[in-house]
């Protein structure tokens, strides 16, 4: 895969996204962003899931209840944004990313845990590195200012989701699982999905 200009290199990932990627996104802007709310939804349901999953744990809760409420903060921005344009949130076929990495995570606590922040935290990071890609190059002003605002935030939340791993797991065995799933997910996204999508 070719390599756009570059932004900056996020750690967790095994590969950064390739140009094909690029130039698709950047082809097709209404439907990355409508592609986008739908991410910025699920965000937020994965943070939900976890608490739900886990609700003893009161530390866990504490994190992820303010994630989840700026996971739907962006979900609405981007919703008004589209209403601005004309546009209303519809159903997208979804590419196969989150459910190949969803069958990646494992079964027996406290594995489980552990492989289901990793996953989040991977897919924040692949969100992050590509909003970054469409806030340098979107030849679309108002697109360009909307993912310059939520790189920070992004860069936070799989930040959040690592914080979660150390304070649960040594660093070397955080650090391999860590690894493993970051090569399936960059394998993942070695052949370009045909449609476009946020993670395809």
């Amino acid at each position: 895969m070719k390599t756009p200009a570059p932004v900056a290199r996020v750690r967790w990932l095994a590969a950064p996204t390739g140009s094909e990627w690029l130039e698709q996104a950047l082809a097709h802007p209404l439907e990355l962003l409508i592609d986008h709310a739908h991410c910025e939804r699920k965000a937020a349901g994965a943070a939900l899931q976890l608490m739900f999953r886990y609700p003893s744990d009161e530390s866990l809760a504490a994190a992820l209840s303010p994630l989840a409420r700026e996971e739907l903060e962006h979900f609405e921005q981007v919703l008004a944004l589209l209403g601005r344009r004309g546009q209303a949130l519809r159903p997208l076929a979804a590419p196969p990313y989150g459910a190949a990495l969803a069958k990646l995570v494992r079964r027996q606590e406290p594995e489980r845990m552990l492989d289901s922040f990793l996953v989040a935290g991977l897919i924040e990071a692949r969100s992050h590195e590509r909003m970054a890609l469409l806030a340098a190059h979107s030849p679309d002003p108002e697109l360009r200012e909307l993912y310059g605002e939520l790189l920070a935030s992004e860069a936070r939340h799989f930040g959040l989701y690592w914080v979660l791993c150390e304070r649960r797991w040594p660093r070397p065995a955080l650090m391999e699982r860590l690894e493993q799933l970051a090569c399936h997910e960059a394998e993942l996204l070695a052949r370009l999905h045909p449609q476009p999508r946020m993670h395809s």
